[in-house]
């Protein structure tokens, strides 16, 4: 099966910033692919150029058969991005913004409340409809958030760390939409900091200052490092990346020894 997102040597550089370095990654349809990693690890950039929304400084990445450098315009159709930040209008109803955005993308009629419907009833935000999305809390944001990104029934849905700041019982919600959206396809791309919802993917890559450190599914990550969980898998990689990045300063200086 030809994967569905493809990345080769993809490279994004800021100045002197390095921001995503040499990255190959490889996602079949139908999948959710964890990027997991720190702070200023590369996960957002990394998501905004498989978006389309800057472009490589070197190398290449096709989503759904496009090139996102070259065919930006065509991509946005088959994808779903939600940013980290809530982008949606405060001052608007949860119904209000999902009309708007159904709006944007030309969703008109009986065909947009059929969706609307489903949606808040997927999210069980059947409830809040006339409620202001400033005055929800953050899990029903997200929530929100998340059913504007789905209005145009994108083939591919990328996450920017989506439970951020969420409340235990919000996280689980949202990751039984997730799994709901993966029955019906849809292959999911999302980054996150926390280990435990990466336990949950099918396949986890590991970022460190840009690279891409580690990649495979999470047994086969625990068990290659002789570790129980993902956050054990992460502390030992990064560790003996530093101790090899320490032994080669020490080794470089004047009267180092090889």
């Amino acid at each position: 099966m030809e994967p569905i997102i493809e990345t080769r040597d993809l490279t994004r550089r800021f100045g002197k910033l390095t921001a995503v370095d040499t990255l190959n990654i490889s996602v079949q349809p139908g999948e959710i692919f964890g990027l997991v990693g720190p702070d200023g690890a590369g996960k957002t950039t990394t998501l905004r150029l498989l978006c389309g929304l800057i472009d490589p400084t070197s190398g290449s990445a096709h989503v759904a058969g496009f090139d996102v450098s070259k065919q930006s315009q065509s991509l946005k159709d088959q994808i779903g991005y939600m940013a980290q930040r809530f982008g949606l209008y405060s001052d608007l109803t949860v119904d209000e913004n999902m009309t708007f955005y159904a709006d944007l993308f030309g969703i008109v009629g009986e065909e947009r409340e059929r969706l609307k419907a489903q949606l808040m009833h997927m999210t069980r935000m059947e409830p809040f409809g006339a409620r202001q999305a400033g005055r929800l809390s953050g899990g029903m944001k997200q929530k929100l958030a998340l059913m504007c990104t789905l209005l145009h029934k994108p083939r591919i849905l990328f996450l920017d760390e989506p439970t951020n700041g969420v409340d235990p019982v919000s996280r689980r919600d949202f990751w039984t939409i997730l799994y709901q959206l993966l029955k019906e396809g849809i292959t999911i791309f999302m980054a996150t900091a926390y280990l435990d919802e990466a336990e949950r993917c099918n396949r986890v890559g590991l970022m460190h200052k840009g690279k891409l450190i580690r990649c495979a599914t999470p047994e086969a990550l625990k068990q290659e490092a002789g570790q129980d969980t993902l956050e054990g898998v992460f502390i030992q990689t990064i560790r003996q990346l530093e101790g090899l990045a320490a032994f080669g300063a020490e080794h470089s200086r004047p009267g180092g020894t090889a």
